[in-house]
């Protein structure tokens, strides 16, 4: 396993200067952030310009891509022609694993199985990895609904963001069956009431964590995914670099 950190968590900056940011916080590998209403890379734009988008992905700031983090607003056949597009984008730059979120929860189960089917299928094609992301509002919020999902589709993973799991309307759920999926994982520190809270004033036990993954042999990324607060006082460079240098601690 290995740390990194997304461009998410500067969600106003264009890339490059997300990755100035994520290089002054001496962090080496990062996941790249590709949504069609922010500053950075945009899916609709990769598609239309893959090997323009090719050639920014291999020169990130001495940065590593590690994962790309997808969101696709388009629908229809242009939705899945961009999600392939980052694919090909993925393969080129040696990232195994793309982020997904899962539809909203009141989506037709069957109907999100063959959503899932069919981005699983256009990524074996690159050799890539989906993972879709646990998260709360969509239907990966519930473990046990999550479980049944990569259950029916075969070759699914998941994105790993625990803090949904702790604070969210299925908290304390078990999670734990769900670890041998796990293709990435992203971190922050999370209360039983708020989604972030500084490190080490949440629920998250780091430790705990790790020991889990590397029962299942999990040897990619741990991302940093904090982003700005508004809260008085919260320094998020120092949120983010106590974040990296705690979880490189427990790597050593």
């Amino acid at each position: 396993m290995f740390v990194a950190a997304s461009t998410a968590c500067f969600p106003d900056l264009t890339l490059d200067e997300a990755l100035d940011r994520l290089a002054d916080l001496e962090y080496t590998r990062v996941e790249v952030s590709l949504r069609e209403d922010g500053p950075q890379l945009k899916p609709s734009w990769v598609a239309a310009n893959l090997e323009e988008a090719i050639q920014v992905c291999r020169q990130l700031h001495r940065l590593t891509p590690v994962a790309y983090r997808l969101e696709v607003a388009g629908e229809g056949d242009a939705y899945y022609e961009q999600f392939h597009a980052c694919c090909r984008l993925a393969k080129a730059t040696k990232v195994v694993c793309i982020c997904v979120p899962a539809s909203e929860i009141g989506t037709p189960f069957n109907a999100e199985v063959e959503r899932l089917r069919e981005l699983v299928r256009l990524a074996s094609l690159e050799g890539v990895l989906v993972g879709v992301k646990t998260e709360s509002g969509r239907m990966t919020q519930d473990p046990d609904t999550t479980m049944v999902l990569c259950n029916n589709v075969k070759g699914l993973g998941i994105t790993l963001d625990l803090s949904h799991y702790v604070c969210g309307p299925c908290a304390g759920g078990n999670y734990q069956q769900l670890m041998k999926f796990v293709h990435h994982v992203q971190l922050r520190d999370t209360s039983k009431e708020k989604l972030q809270v500084r490190i080490g004033q949440g629920e998250i036990e780091y430790g705990r964590l790790l020991a889990q993954l590397e029962k299942v042999r999990y040897d990619r990324a741990l991302t940093v995914d904090i982003v700005n607060d508004s809260e008085p006082g919260f320094d998020h460079a120092g949120e983010m670099r106590k974040l990296r240098l705690l979880l490189e601690s427990l790597l050593v």
